[in-house]
């Protein structure tokens, strides 16, 4: 159940009270707002992007979601081109604060209403207090803009401010948490009232029904009607698909977690950045896989394992205490998660199994293997390599070639008694041992 309720009357009706103007709906002081958002639906942040977008100040907006959160709006008044509330400020002094909003003109509305009436699934859509994006989208088609814009929201407080302040900030902030719940709020603000506005769009359902019914009776022919393979066929009848959209030019970035609100315990707010920013260049990589040429025909990989993700993150570098916990995670170790990342970065997935994985070549696979190292090097410059399955390691030097299930040569090279990677695969095994050997 919602915690916002209209204290002057029940919701959908508009009748006022005694000594309220006509078309006036008062919302009581709403409780704090700790530990939620503002806005839930799609409509109450496209209220709150008009807002943010407009304001020239960011610390205002910033103290009036401080002032929002600690429950200091007092009850909003919400009548045509206008929403009033008492702000109290931090050091207990109160303001009167207004936000204004252009009300439609008598013609806007006789075009709202009548795309309305169109389509019974937009009233049906308010009546259960929701604003389908369609009906906004039927609406802007008209020439109406039902959700505010740039510069829509203009403020007015007795604090003197020119701009949007704390108090106006925060009355609009809870504004929203309003519209989240009953998007006739905002078709007060623009000029009609919930009662009136269903009681003209019955007044015209009733008139186009009849109207209906009486060309209806009055027909001298038979309504002609279609043939249903007719129908059916040209269903199919498509227009082309829509030109791909151009890659952008880098991931985007998520949100913020800045605010006023402490985290809950527990939670790493450093480790939840960080997977935030990683998602977005994940999808970033894979939307530019999806508009490459011949990306139809690139072989599907299936998911990566916890550990192997693990890897995957951790050569984003992440800050040391991010780093550690994908160490645990992915359980090998912090020298092992270097060397991984180092194998990851030189080729991914692959290159990380061929870190961890030892096989034998068999039958034809061993046979292309002895091959490929036969022709790679001059009789007199071949040399001599100690097999171990699928590792080929150079007696007497720190170089070793592996070999990888796709048939790639991989180069390693020993540090510190251990195997790293030391470059990119190559399909010819002397190149790759050129790389472990540091002289490509």
């Amino acid at each position: 159940m919602s915690d916002i309720h209209d204290e002057t009357y029940g919701v959908g009706d508009d009748a006022p009270r005694a000594g309220m103007p006509s078309g006036e709906r008062t919302f009581a002081a709403m409780p704090p707002a700790h530990g939620r958002g503002f806005a839930q639906t799609w409509w109450g942040q496209a209220w709150l992007k008009a807002l943010e977008d407009t304001a020239l100040d960011t610390q205002q907006l910033k103290a009036g979601r401080r002032l929002a959160r600690a429950g200091a709006v007092g009850a909003v008044s919400v009548r045509p081109g206008r929403i009033t509330a008492v702000v109290q400020d931090r050091d207990g002094s109160s303001h009167r604060s207004d936000v204004l909003l252009q009300e439609m003109s008598p013609e806007e509305w006789d075009q709202f209403l009548g795309m309305a009436i169109e389509r019974a699934g937009h009233i049906a859509a308010l009546l259960d207090r929701e604003m389908p994006p369609h009906l906004v989208e039927d609406a802007v088609a008209t020439g109406i803009e039902l959700l505010p814009g740039i510069g829509d929201l203009e403020p007015e407080c007795d604090c003197d401010a020119w701009d949007h302040c704390g108090h106006t900030a925060a009355l609009c902030y809870q504004v929203a948490r309003l519209l989240d719940q009953d998007p006739f709020v905002l078709l007060l603000m623009r000029g009609r009232g919930e009662r009136e506005l269903l009681d003209e769009l019955q007044v015209r359902s009733v008139a186009r029904t009849d109207a209906a019914a009486t060309v209806e009776d009055g027909q001298d022919a038979a309504a002609e009607g279609v043939d249903a393979a007719e129908a059916y066929a040209d269903g199919a009848i498509l227009p082309p698909l829509p030109a791909l959209p151009p890659l952008p030019e880098e991931p985007g970035l998520p949100p913020t977690l800045d605010t006023e609100v402490e985290p809950v315990p527990g939670l790493d707010v450093a480790a939840v950045e960080f997977l935030a920013a990683q998602a977005a260049v994940e999808g970033y990589r894979l939307l530019a896989e999806a508009l490459a040429p011949g990306h139809d025909r690139l072989p599907v990989e299936g998911e990566l394992t916890v550990s192997e993700d693990a890897v995957r993150l951790a050569a984003a570098h992440p800050v040391r205490a991010v780093e550690a916990r994908l160490s645990e995670v992915s359980d090998r170790g912090r020298d092992g998660l270097a060397l991984a990342v180092r194998a990851w970065e030189y080729g991914g997935r692959a290159a990380l199994q061929v870190l961890e994985e030892e096989w034998t070549p068999k039958g034809e696979a061993m046979a292309r293997a002895r091959a490929a190292l036969d022709a790679a090097w001059d009789e007199d410059e071949r040399p001599q390599l100690r097999a171990a399955r699928n590792r080929w390691t150079v007696v007497g030097a720190d170089a070793q070639l592996r070999h990888g299930r796709d048939g790639r040569w991989w180069p390693y090279r020993k540090e510190r008694g251990r195997w790293a990677p030391a470059g990119a695969p190559a399909h010819d095994p002397a190149t790759a041992l050129a790389v472990a050997g540091g002289s490509e």
